[in-house]
């Protein structure tokens, strides 16, 4: 899936315009002369918007993995347990910028939808699992990966056994943002459902009882890690 985000520094091009726009108000023109100059300043921003940076993402298809808690041997006493099984839904993307000379994308965020079958009280139903993800510092021209996990606690939970399956959801989608912007046509959005199904979270009520987590939420932390986007820390 190819996804083309338009990054505009909007906001300089206002304040720029804004400003002439009143010393213009201030001259003493005629009125004939302020619309032709107004007409130019007009066109001028509508050009300063078409240079801006452009970025395209491209998107595979959601990969799911279970994995089994990892077992890691210190300088510590030994403890028995029996690792159970965590549920990983991971993302490859690969972002493409205009001006050759970017090499990272500031921040990429990563809104994660999850549907899931959930019994509670005896009645099911279908449960909304969501998740902002911030990343600082992605690669550009780079396959890079993200990532969003159930815990065997959480997967439990959902499917009532102690695997973990790709069955153990119902549907994933969700939205990648570059700096906080969205994208334009759609891009930047994933589903595992038709498409044409559109944002089908929007229906659903967030349901909180079930945490999706980030990697470095999970005791897999610091595995796999070059594979993966840096993801910003809370201050």
């Amino acid at each position: 899936m190819k996804n083309i985000i338009f990054l505009v520094s909007a906001g300089q091009v206002v304040l720029w315009l804004a400003s002439i726009l009143e010393e213009l108000l201030n001259m003493n023109l005629t009125f004939p002369t302020k619309v032709v100059v107004l007409a130019l300043l007009g066109l001028m921003g509508m050009s300063s918007a078409l240079m801006a940076q452009q970025y395209e993402v491209d998107i595979e298809k959601p990969q799911f993995e279970a994995m089994l808690s990892p077992t890691i041997d210190g300088r510590t006493t030994a403890k028995k347990f029996d690792p159970k099984e965590w549920l990983e839904v991971e993302l490859k993307i690969k972002i493409a910028a205009s001006n050759r000379a970017e090499l990272f994308a500031d921040r990429v965020t990563v809104k994660w939808y999850v549907a899931a079958n959930v019994t509670e009280n005896g009645d099911t139903k279908v449960r909304l699992l969501e998740k902002e993800i911030n990343y600082v510092n992605v690669p550009i021209d780079e396959d890079i990966y993200v990532s969003v996990y159930l815990s065997p606690s959480a997967v439990k939970r959902i499917s009532g056994k102690d695997k973990a399956a790709a069955n153990t959801i119902k549907e994933i989608g969700g939205e990648i943002l570059i700096n906080g912007v969205q994208p334009v046509k759609s891009s930047g959005f994933f589903t595992t459902m038709s498409k044409s199904k559109g944002k089908w979270w929007d229906k659903l009520t967030p349901y909180k009882k079930i945490p999706l987590l980030n990697k470095n939420e999970t005791p897999f932390k610091f595995f796999w890690w070059d594979r993966y986007a840096e993801i910003e820390e809370p201050d």
